[in-house]
């Protein structure tokens, strides 16, 4: 079964709408797109414990990003500043652009 191509990228503003984050905001960092996740900045963070290495130097309680999965979040425009979708327009370059569903303006800058 063929994975569609996710429409949300990296230094997108994206809003969570489902969990215990619902209703924040945040950037995202990076997208899986085999696994269909995302990681956003300050949100879903966790906690790991390390212990001292040489790379890492001192041990200790590290706080990091968990990742969400994409069906969880959506794209806020930054013209209409809402959550919409994502819908794709050819323009006339013959170029690609992601465009908001409720404003119509393209999303790339």
């Amino acid at each position: 079964m063929r994975k569609k191509h996710p429409r949300i990228k990296k230094n997108d503003k994206v809003i969570v709408r489902v969990g215990r984050e619902v209703d924040k905001i945040g950037t995202v960092l990076k997208v899986d797109k085999e696994k269909g996740r995302v990681i956003v900045e300050k949100i879903n963070m966790i906690k790991r414990h390390s212990r001292p290495s040489p790379q890492t130097g001192q041990g200790g309680i590290i706080e990091k990003e968990a990742p969400i999965h994409i069906s969880n979040v959506m794209i806020v425009c930054d013209k209409c500043a809402e959550p919409t979708r994502i819908g794709m327009r050819v323009l006339e370059d013959g170029s690609k652009v992601r465009v908001c569903k409720k404003c119509g303006e393209p999303m790339d800058r």
